[in-house]
């Protein structure tokens, strides 16, 4: 497991720093380990189409926030509100 998973931590407001997400930012709502990934939240939107149910007669097409390789984030500096260079030196 990498030393950089151990530091990104449920949430905590993160950077995206490459990908076609780069500079959004956002809460960081799951962090699945086994694959290195990260959800954050309002970032990698995708839509799903949703069976119709007894709760949901309907159906429906939701907007959900999809995982991002823990590689293409970085801890944002509450203070300058931008990446925490000094943060990702650290950790490699």
């Amino acid at each position: 497991m990498s030393k950089k998973i151990d530091k990104v931590k449920k949430d905590k407001r993160v950077v995206v720093i490459s990908g076609a997400h780069k500079g959004a930012d956002g809460k960081v709502l799951e962090v699945q380990t086994k694959l290195n990934r990260v959800i954050i939240e309002n970032v990698n939107l995708r839509k799903k189409h949703e069976r119709k149910t007894q709760e949901n007669p309907d159906g429906a097409i939701i907007e959900r926030e999809m995982p991002i390789h823990i590689s293409n984030v970085m801890l944002e500096d509450r203070r300058k509100k931008r990446p925490n260079i000094l943060a990702q030196q650290s950790a490699g």
